[in-house]
């Protein structure tokens, strides 16, 4: 028979004792775990709330810098600053998105509406960010917004704050500006220092075995392509292009200020007269040259207009034609075989315009207190087929003491050495040239070596001689289309004479703003019309010095998004 052994009673009460001392402390570690994890998915959902309030007070600052930034690109800084009562209205509202119910908007250190203000004085600085190495006119204006989840218990609440700077950047600090499609299509080497953008595409297409080299940033408004326009029917290859700083596609335009829409089109009214009538304050009579130079001279078939610009401080001065007889002319004529017509020119002898521009005997200078730095030209004269008015400057090696800024709305040609003081010819050394700007429908470039009479003659007859010609450009261009090349940027100044072996060093900014309305023929390619020279081509680093800019040197409007940061909201 077996029996059985039982455990004694004090083992039994410790065994009882652990599997209670145990399962509390497994009570209590679960306790804790659900406490940790409730008190964790409590903060998680806390900072969910604070992250969703911050991005409402975002939604809020961008609302109202869209409608800012939209005012100031169409209408400019005097409607900006009027306008700002009416921004800090501008909260996200349920009829945009049923979200925006759950949120109120306000200043969180102010209270009341959303803060918008002007940061600091409009002055002429240092740019920012993109913008780095240039200067410009300009400001910052800051807005700062809360925003405060009431569908939360308790509230949480965020607050962001946003600065814009707004300036009007002189447009000659852009190495190349364009407002239509840029292409830069080099049959030879070519090194571009400075910035470059184009409002449009850029095309970059060097022939094959050619470097195309960006020494500084480029951008463009739409994209920047490393081949040719669709549109372009000139066989190349394909070369090699270097970015040595920032490319960037997608980037905004940067507008002249006009008061109307920057379509290449509309923007040529910067160099045409102004019509009977419109008003001196509106932004589109501020900006013509018409109105702006110092002084203006226009030829009419009922007669010759001289006098100072109607918003300068010599408006009220009228000369006699006698008085400009001594500089201008009106009877060279010549052939442009680009254009296949003859051209009438009204010459302009820049030496003795530079000895008259500084004489205290002459009222214009009397009137603004200096010497004259601007002209305007225009000859408005009816021409029978096969006649293309024109200006032409000659004996332009030294302009007045000021500088001088050069508009028309006529084709512009400059002969010979223009801003070129001698020992500085054919280098880059621009410490004695004077500020100096060209703006014209086209601009061609004839060497000293030019001879009218031969103007009509094959290329044989035309050869050219080392040229030097230190001046920013502002013209038109005849655009790509189906079956005809633009010439590019590195035909962008025109050509008549046989340049072989020859040198055109420039130094200076080419700006294009619009298409051609007068010299309208196609870049003929090389061979009968010219042939092309050796370009020793440079961007003017003066013009970043904001003192060394040709006078009357247009400027775009940008955009520039400064500093963002979150602060403390009130719950």
């Amino acid at each position: 028979m077996k029996t059985r052994r039982s455990q004694p009673a004090a083992i039994t009460g410790s065994a009882l004792l652990l599997v209670v001392l145990f399962g509390g402390v497994g009570v209590a570690i679960l306790a804790a775990a659900m406490s940790w994890t409730a008190g964790t998915a409590s903060l998680t959902r806390r900072n969910l709330d604070y992250q969703e309030a911050v991005y409402a007070a975002e939604a809020a600052t961008e609302k109202v810098l869209a409608e800012m930034i939209t005012d100031y690109n169409r209408q400019g800084v005097s409607v900006v600053q009027a306008k700002l009562p009416t921004y800090r209205l501008r909260i996200p509202l349920p009829e945009e998105h049923p979200i925006w119910a759950r949120f109120q908007f306000g200043d969180p250190l102010q209270g009341g509406d959303l803060l918008v203000e002007q940061a600091t004085p409009w002055t002429m600085t240092a740019l920012q960010s993109q913008y780095r190495g240039l200067s410009g006119y300009a400001a910052t204006f800051r807005v700062r917004a809360a925003a405060r989840n009431t569908a939360r218990d308790p509230a949480v609440a965020a607050a962001v704050q946003q600065e814009v700077q707004f300036a009007l950047v002189p447009i000659f600090q852009f190495a190349i500006f364009y407002n239509l499609d840029l292409e830069i299509n080099p049959g030879a080497a070519m090194t571009i220092g400075g910035r470059v953008h184009g409002n449009r595409d850029i095309y970059c297409n060097p022939n094959s075995g050619v470097t195309l080299r960006f020494l500084n940033d480029v951008t463009a408004a739409g994209t920047v392509y490393l081949h040719k326009h669709p549109d372009d029917p000139v066989a190349r290859g394909l070369g090699t292009t270097i970015f040595q700083a920032r490319s960037d596609s997608g980037v905004m335009t940067l507008n002249v200020p006009l008061g109307m829409s920057n379509d290449p089109l509309s923007v040529r009214a910067l160099i045409e007269p102004a019509p009977p009538g419109e008003l001196l304050s509106s932004e589109l009579a501020r900006a013509r040259f018409f109105n702006t130079a110092d002084l203006r001279v226009v030829l009419r078939d009922t007669g010759v207009e001289i006098r100072g610009g109607s918003l300068t401080t010599a408006a009220g001065v009228s000369l006699p034609w006698t008085a400009v007889t001594n500089f201008i002319s009106t009877n060279a004529t010549f052939t442009d075989q680009r254009e296949a017509k003859t051209v009438r020119a009204v010459q302009i002898d820049v030496g003795k315009l530079a000895t008259w521009a500084s004489a205290t005997t002459n009222p214009i200078r009397a009137a603004l207190g200096r010497p004259i730095s601007s002209l305007y030209v225009a000859d408005l004269r009816s021409a029978p087929s096969g006649v293309l008015p024109a200006v032409r400057l000659v004996n332009g090696a030294t302009l007045p003491a000021n500088g001088l800024t050069v508009a028309t709305p006529n084709p512009l040609y400059v002969q010979g050495h223009y801003n070129a003081p001698d020992g500085y010819r054919g280098t880059t050394n621009t410490v004695f040239t004077k500020p100096a700007a060209l703006i014209a429908d086209a601009i061609t470039i004839l060497s000293g070596n030019w001879n009218d009479a031969n103007s009509s003659k094959s290329i044989s007859y035309r050869p050219a001689s080392d040229t030097t010609v230190n001046a920013a450009f502002m013209a038109g261009i005849v655009p790509t289309r189906p079956g005809a090349y633009s010439g590019g940027v590195e035909n962008f100044p025109r050509f008549l004479e046989n340049w072989s072996g020859r040198t055109v060093t420039y130094n200076g900014s080419m700006i294009v703003l619009f298409p051609s309305q007068m010299a309208t023929n196609r870049w003929p390619g090389t061979g009968s019309v010219y042939n092309a020279p050796n370009r020793n081509w440079h961007f003017d680093l003066n013009f970043l010095d904001p003192n060394k800019l040709p006078p009357l040197c247009p400027s775009v409007r940008a955009v520039i998004r400064g500093r963002w940061q979150t602060l403390a909201a009130a719950p």
